[in-house]
């Protein structure tokens, strides 16, 4: 059982709420998902000519836990800000922390994520770090606080997958009871049970869901390859070998 600040969550899949077609596709992509938790920008939605109460209304009639996030924020003052504003929306002390340090890649500034993690943290949030796989940096997220680690695939929206397979698989050795979670990058199903098999505890998913052709179709097709992949890893996979090792007996074979 893999507990984030205490809670268990009904999937090991999370969903995020953006560019989705339709407010009616969403609803029915996170149902088909069956998602454990929904994220939700408070800064890209107060930002929309047709947002307010409507969409606050909509997120909390899935019925699942929400998760807001400081996506677009680029400093430490604007993400405690986000935050503090998003506790007051939504009525959740759980934050899924952004500070993106570079616009081309949206790579996280570690630097400015760690002192916005200790503020929030001594602030009674419970810190959902977006990061790199980056062992000191995860220390540092540790020490200022922080109970759960989300990692990158790959930069956000991408759909690369895992890019950094060994820093990703270092991360999860070097910190073997912190709850992980994959977060951006993912493309497709597979990318999601690879995550898995790694022994991640979640992946996040959003632009893979919402732009493809049926996002209903797919955020079901990623829940149950979440499922496959952590099957996997609790079945203990073979390890890769770099000879073949026949599979039949070839002692006492007929020789003509």
């Amino acid at each position: 059982m893999t507990l984030f600040y205490g809670t268990e969550l009904a999937s090991r899949l999370m969903l995020g709420t953006a560019q989705y077609p339709s407010p009616e596709i969403l609803t029915d992509a996170v149902r088909r998902a069956g998602a454990g938790v929904v994220t939700v920008s408070l800064r890209r939605e107060a930002a929309r000519a047709r947002a307010g109460q409507s969409f606050w209304e909509l997120i909390r009639a899935l019925g699942v836990p929400v998760l807001p996030n400081t996506a677009g924020c680029h400093t430490v003052r604007e993400a405690v800000t986000t935050a503090q504003m998003a506790r007051e929306v939504f009525g959740t002390n759980w934050i899924k922390l952004e500070v993106i340090g570079e616009s081309d890649t949206l790579q996280p500034d570690m630097f400015a994520l760690v002192e916005a993690a200790r503020i929030l943290t001594e602030d009674g949030f419970n810190v959902f770090p977006y990061m790199t796989e980056d062992l000191v940096g995860a220390e540092r997220l540790l020490r200022a606080g922080c109970e759960v680690l989300m990692p990158w695939g790959a930069p956000i929206g991408s759909g690369k997958g895992l890019n950094n397979l060994f820093g990703l698989r270092a991360l999860r050795a070097h910190f073997p009871d912190v709850p992980m979670v994959v977060d951006a990058g993912i493309g497709v199903p597979s990318h999601a049970a690879q995550a898995m098999e790694l022994g991640y505890d979640a992946v996040l998913i959003n632009t893979a869901v919402a732009k493809a052709g049926d996002p209903a179709q797919m955020a079901r097709a990623f829940a149950m390859a979440v499922e496959a992949g952590r099957m996997a890893y609790l079945a203990d996979p073979m390890e890769e070998r770099d000879m073949a090792v026949p599979s039949t007996p070839v002692i006492g074979q007929a020789v003509l």
